[in-house]
């Protein structure tokens, strides 16, 4: 049998089996249990000038192509988002050609695609509430053009310029107005992205929260769905049972979306576990949002479900897909056998600084075959140390989510040799 090499955070060396791929299969029809998307990243041209400030590159092929795949697992992706290397590397230019590529290929595939609009490619850093929405209008408008599904993100600049509560409700009240088709809203925690602080014109998600159903409430027909992206199983439980009928709740959350995805049948949190404590210790900002007891009292009475809109399931797409045709199966014992064990992998992924966890997306990507190299745009493949990744590796082998795990062995034990690592 072979092995895997790795490195501890100590310099030491150790070997585990490598273990086969899953075997997963390709479902025959549509995902019926839950609807899934998986959050794209963006592959660069392997020659560019992938240095911190430069526009983007993309190397488009790999990048439709790691699309294709998705769909051909029976996920949707959604694009052009914080996993995209949004507000970190990928240039509005770039990011209105991907979005156009992007919509074209679901086209082609058949498949479901939304797409982040923003207003990000305002250059100016404040701007006006009035200019806020205008920013948000363009895009907005763009992407209707295209025929993606609109996902309303979190802005930077609304967040600089908000005052209060009814700023926000004043902004998301008119964009929601022009839309032509429902928007999912989104709900990104300063874990990923520290410039938030204070969105929904609260630091605590509770009062946060409630502004977050006061708009949805104002406009029940211009709202599909939310996407809250707190690393916190209390507050989206707390959020979806408490929105209209017809709104779906999209987990964007990391670290529990085991549980969150099908939590009648689950167990415990994983945040009960050891590993999953020594995961939410690493987590810096984001510590205080690992589950509470309360939550966890919570995730045994809630009846519900959310459905999926996660960068982990970019990671992990045969397993994602394995695991909800497994529900569709009505085989939950099957589902957390499959899923279960990638959570801890997921928590890695996602370790802080949370939102370098593109830098283990795009790394998973390059290990099972779907882009030529370890690149990413802005240089941010350098983000994470090497036995961070090495732990990201010792992971996706336990949790079956190597595709390819010769393949997978053979660049990763390049990379260590590359790094002066016996291998």
């Amino acid at each position: 049998m072979s092995t895997l090499r790795l490195l501890r955070t100590t310099g030491d060396l150790a070997d585990v089996d490598l273990n086969d791929s899953g075997a997963y299969v390709r479902p025959t029809g549509p995902l019926r249990s839950r609807v899934a998307y998986a959050a794209a990243h963006v592959v660069p041209k392997v020659h560019a000038d992938n240095t911190p400030g430069e526009p983007a590159d993309i190397d488009w092929d790999s990048t439709l192509a790691f699309r294709r795949n998705v769909y051909s697992w029976g996920l949707g992706v959604a694009d052009a988002m914080d996993t995209a290397q949004r507000n970190m590397g990928l240039d509005a230019a770039a990011t209105r050609e991907l979005i156009s590529r992007s919509a074209e290929v679901a086209r082609e595939e058949g498949g479901s695609v939304v797409v982040g609009v923003n207003t990000d490619h305002v250059a100016d850093s404040h701007i006006s509430i009035e200019q806020v929405i205008a920013a948000y209008l363009e895009q907005l408008h763009f992407t209707e053009e295209q025929g993606a599904g609109p996902v309303l993100m979190a802005s930077r600049h609304l967040a600089r310029v908000a005052t209060g509560p009814e700023d926000y409700r004043r902004v998301y009240r008119e964009v929601l107005s022009r839309a032509s088709v429902p928007v999912v809203l989104h709900w990104l925690g300063t874990a990923f992205d520290p410039e938030l602080k204070g969105y929904f014109g609260a630091d605590d998600w509770q009062s946060a929260s409630a502004v977050l159903l006061e708009i949805i409430e104002e406009n029940p027909d211009r709202v599909a769905g939310v996407k809250m992206s707190l690393l916190n199983a209390e507050s989206e439980i707390s959020v979806r049972s408490r929105l209209p009928e017809g709104v779906r709740m999209f987990t964007g959350d990391d670290f529990n979306y085991v549980a969150l995805l099908a939590p009648a049948p689950a167990p415990a949190p994983a945040s009960d576990s050891p590993s999953a404590r020594d995961a939410a210790e690493r987590t810096g900002s984001a510590r205080t949002e690992a589950v509470p007891s309360t939550a966890t009292r919570a995730l045994g009475e809630d009846r519900g479900y959310s459905d999926a809109l996660l960068g982990a399931f970019a990671a992990i797409t045969p397993v994602a897909s394995a695991a909800i045709q497994a529900l569709d199966a009505g085989d939950h014992a099957r589902y957390l056998e499959i899923l279960g064990p990638t959570e801890e992998l997921s928590r890695q992924v996602f370790a802080a600084p949370t939102f370098y966890y593109k830098t283990g997306v795009a790394f998973l990507s390059w290990l099972n075959g779907h882009q030529p190299a370890f690149q990413m745009v802005g240089g941010l493949h350098s983000a994470r140390s090497l036995p961070h990744l090495s732990r990201i590796v010792e992971l996706a082998n336990a949790s079956l989510a190597l595709e390819d795990p010769d393949l997978a062995r053979q660049r990763w034990h390049g990379m260590l040799r590359l790094n002066g690592v016996d291998a």
